[in-house]
């Protein structure tokens, strides 16, 4: 199996609503998700980096490195039996100011926070983006999920308020 790494973007609009893109691609062709995309693996591409270009080329938004702050990543294992993905997650300080115009990659629509729990999301997302999107202010989060043929394992490996983790 392939690994691919890539950067999800939250970013509100003036109202509090967040965009999510629905996908015209896979994976999660016809589903709700957040921005983003694959890293540039061969130019060496930081996660940073990755977001700001991502940021720009779908939504139009010039982004420095203060105008943005990751909170966590997931790593999944065996996602639908294709693929091993890292994904890094950022929240972008600055507000959207408007819906962004439809690309190859799909169609924009803000959505309130709740409005996203009834969408037709990926699966997992239930249970690996949005919990820690929601607690993202308490520091940061690394989620390990293993998609095997039986049983998905979620695992915890960056708890904010673990008393195993330390502070250097």
């Amino acid at each position: 199996m392939s690994y691919k790494i890539s950067c999800l973007l939250f970013v509100k609009n003036m109202d509090s609503k967040l965009l999510l893109i629905q996908r015209n691609k896979s994976p999660n062709k016809g589903l709700w998700s957040p921005p983003g995309g694959k890293l540039e693996m061969k130019s060496g591409e930081s996660p940073f980096e990755c977001a700001k270009r991502e940021a720009y080329e779908e939504l139009k938004m010039k982004l420095h490195d203060h105008d943005l702050r990751m909170f966590g990543y997931i790593s999944e294992k065996n996602y639908e039996g294709e693929n091993h993905w890292l994904m890094f997650l950022f929240e972008i300080f600055m507000c959207l100011p408007k819906l962004p115009e439809e690309i190859d990659e799909g169609q924009f629509k803000f959505f309130t926070r709740d409005e996203i729990n009834s969408l037709e999301i990926p699966s997992m997302d239930h249970e690996l983006v949005w919990p820690f999107f929601d607690k993202r202010l308490e520091g940061f989060w690394g989620i390990r999920a293993n998609f095997d043929k039986s049983s998905t394992k979620i695992k915890i490996e960056a708890d904010p308020n673990s008393k195993n983790n330390r502070n250097f």
